[in-house]
């Protein structure tokens, strides 16, 4: 009776040593999409979830970044469907998806992957999403102009009669090329890049005018953009960079660049588990059905 007792402690040592690496494991750096999938946009969901679209069928992926696991078929593409920018809507457990040039904003049930509805306006390129308590906005490239979807009472998906288009004014002009990129939300305000100039804006969502925070060149080829707490980080596509910056009151100051080593030509972004994972889309790359794309894992300092 004693040696079994006394063997005990050592048995039950030798089982939690061996749960450790599990318990301990990395969350992968590099999760593969399917081969031609040609990602976008990207938005974290609940949990570990993240969620990708693709610009080539319009489908929606759901990955696990914890397990790397991925869904390419959470909710299918279709033909003349894209998939641009998106946005997760938490209370609802919904996904906001940006149309591009087809000019359609989709909400779908984030755990099903049922389409619930789609919206259509006249527009140039419709390109990223954010969710706030209010409304749905969505940027236009082309157009001088937001989306915007107001969320009603109750929970119910907004009917397309109540959506409308806000003109931006003020600091914000457009230009040839793109213009309005990503876009977030903070202290009541929308903020928003001119990836052409490298300008980023704040805009007043209930009155559409703008006034500019970082002037020309401070950020060109800025695309999405991601918050966490007040630290803002801006996705240089083309240059592979991210740019990190404090939100101290009225000011942005530059705290630092993070080089985002593994991606190529990354446009998006989502924080999940103190980490940023930036899905690739390759622009430089002819796209094929056997073109490779991935999310890269990118640490937050």
């Amino acid at each position: 009776m004693s040696r079994r007792l006394a063997a005990l402690p050592a048995a039950i040592l030798a089982l939690a040593l061996t749960a450790i690496p599990a318990l301990a494991a990395p969350f992968p750096t590099r999760i593969d999409l399917p081969n031609g999938w040609q990602p976008e946009g990207i938005t974290a969901g609940r949990g570990t979830t993240v969620y990708a679209g693709s610009l080539a069928t319009g489908a929606i992926a759901k990955i696990d970044v914890r397990t790397g696991a991925v869904d390419p078929g959470f909710a299918p593409g279709a033909p003349g469907r894209v998939s641009v920018g998106l946005d997760y809507e938490d209370g609802a457990d919904r996904l906001w998806v940006a149309g591009g040039g087809t000019s359609q904003v989709r909400v779908y049930d984030a755990s099903t992957g049922a389409l619930l509805q789609t919206y259509a306006f006249t527009s140039g390129f419709l390109n990223d999403v954010v969710v706030t308590k209010r409304a749905v906005y969505v940027t236009d490239s082309n157009i001088q102009q937001l989306i915007v979807i107001p969320l009603g009472n109750g929970g119910s998906v907004p009917a397309p009669s109540s959506a409308f288009t806000l003109p931006i004014t003020g600091d914000f002009v457009f230009g040839q090329g793109f213009n309005a990129n990503g876009i977030v939300e903070f202290g009541g305000y929308l903020l928003v890049p001119n990836s052409s100039t490298g300008q980023l804006f704040a805009i007043d969502p209930s009155s559409g005018v703008s006034v500019e925070l970082l002037p020309a060149g401070s950020i060109t080829a800025a695309d999405g953009l991601e918050l966490r707490g007040s630290n803002l980080y801006v996705i240089r596509n083309q240059f592979s960079l991210v740019e990190v910056y404090g939100i101290r009151g009225a000011e942005l100051r530059h705290l630092e660049t993070i080089q985002a080593v593994g991606t190529d030509f990354p446009t998006t972004g989502a924080i999940v588990a103190g980490r940023l994972w930036v899905v690739n889309a390759r622009f430089a790359t002819t796209p094929t059905s056997d073109t490779p794309y991935w999310i890269t894992q990118l640490p937050l300092h």
